[in-house]
């Protein structure tokens, strides 16, 4: 096992599976020198050539419609739109196009888009979470990983498969890091894993929200605020207990 950043952890499994299929090939704005805007593939560029780390013009559209057609060509292309929320100006290829095909025709469409998502210190534009819109068309696999062994692992699902993948990756994951597999170490679509066991309730999560949650010790329990509420009488009184909050006027918080 290696130790890997999430970001690096994805780049690992991209330089993986292009070294294993020559038919991979990324493309997408800022690819060749600067790696994606969050170094998702930085150094692949002068590793692989341009001919398989293309740099295109910005037109999502024109982006994932090459995807398409070369997916329907025998290839299998990584259109990495850097964040998700460019996706609305490519929803005819993807939705349209790219979920149908092989339900129209029984073509394969092997065929990833990588994104980053979430919220984070980013523009307005730029803080989508659009993972509950992709999967409900039918035809696109959604994958959003929580580790860097999920991002290595399910990156090499979604380039092995063949259907189109939605890869999101969450921006605040890209410094944590964890173990991760080796080359064959594949993590598979549709199987739900275990953080933390336990008999009194099951949560269930995805993404951003599996990175800490289940790492709390079993001790831990919410505290209340010490601040009051501006609508509160003088005779509030908070108990380290939320539940048992003392106010003179119930509902004011």
């Amino acid at each position: 096992m290696t130790a890997l950043t999430y970001g690096q952890a994805y780049q690992a499994g991209m330089r993986e599976e292009m070294t294993r299929d020559e038919r991979i090939f990324n493309l997408g704005t800022d690819l060749y020198d600067r790696g994606g805007h969050f170094a998702q593939v930085l150094g692949l560029g002068k590793e692989f050539g341009r001919d398989r780390m293309r740099d295109t013009p910005i037109s999502e559209a024109a982006m994932v419609a090459a995807g398409v057609g070369a997916a329907l060509n025998g290839m299998r292309p990584v259109v990495d739109l850097n964040f998700i929320d460019f996706a609305f100006g490519a929803m005819d290829e993807i939705i349209n196009q790219a979920a149908k095909m092989r339900y129209m025709f029984g073509t394969p469409i092997p065929l990833v888009i990588r994104a980053s998502s979430g919220v984070a210190l980013y523009a307005a534009q730029h803080n989508n979470s659009l993972e509950s819109l992709f999967s409900h068309f039918p035809g696109l696999l959604v994958a959003l990983p929580s580790t860097p062994a999920d991002a290595k692992g399910l990156l090499k699902s979604a380039l092995r498969g063949e259907d189109p993948v939605i890869f999101m990756m969450h921006k605040k994951l890209g410094g944590v890091r964890g173990d991760v597999g080796g080359p064959d170490d594949v993590v598979p679509f549709g199987q739900a894993v275990i953080r933390r066991s336990g008999s009194a309730v099951t949560v269930v999560s995805y993404s951003h929200m599996m990175a800490r949650p289940w790492k709390l010790p079993n001790s831990w329990r919410p505290r209340a605020s010490t601040r009051r509420s501006s609508t509160c009488g003088p005779s509030c009184r908070w108990t380290s207990r939320p539940w048992r909050h003392r106010c003179a006027r119930p509902g004011a918080h």
